[in-house]
């Protein structure tokens, strides 16, 4: 995978101003889990955009919705890109992460929904966050309008 970055991210905003996903990302990941999911997304998806979906890194959800998966360990992350552990301890711990994206634009990637797949392993819980994802991705597609 190329480190290059083709692509841009945005974050989903609703009317109140919010971004759940940047929000989500601050105050329900662990750092470690951050600096993960952030060299995933920096290495990855702004690399491939849409293609990641040719990869086990990304799943086409269909009406314009794509998954990003992640499912590797900070220390296999910062061994495929680069970087620097810290001395925490848990970059061996796994990382199970779904972000659900929308390709836009000139190469751009909206940010729409995430979750952490390794603490609600469910598929009920999967199709929740996917139509939420599909909720402001409807939302978005009207106040583009």
């Amino acid at each position: 995978m190329s480190g290059s970055r083709e692509f841009v991210i945005e974050f989903y905003e609703d009317e109140a101003g919010d971004q759940p996903v940047k929000r989500w990302m601050r105050e329900g990941l662990s750092a470690t889990k951050r600096r993960a999911l952030g060299k995933a997304m920096q290495h990855v998806l702004q690399a491939y955009g849409t293609a990641v979906c040719k990869t086990r890194y990304g799943r086409q959800l269909g009406a314009g919705l794509f998954e990003f998966r992640l499912d590797e360990n900070l220390r296999e992350i910062v061994h495929k890109y680069g970087g620097k552990l810290s001395e925490a301890g848990d970059e061996g711990d796994p990382v199970l992460l779904r972000v659900f994206c929308h390709a836009h634009g000139n190469k751009i990637i909206l940010l729409l929904g995430g979750y952490d797949k390794g603490s609600s392993p469910g598929k009920r819980a999967q199709s929740q966050q996917i139509e939420l994802a599909r909720k402001r991705l409807r939302d978005w597609k009207s106040r583009e309008q």
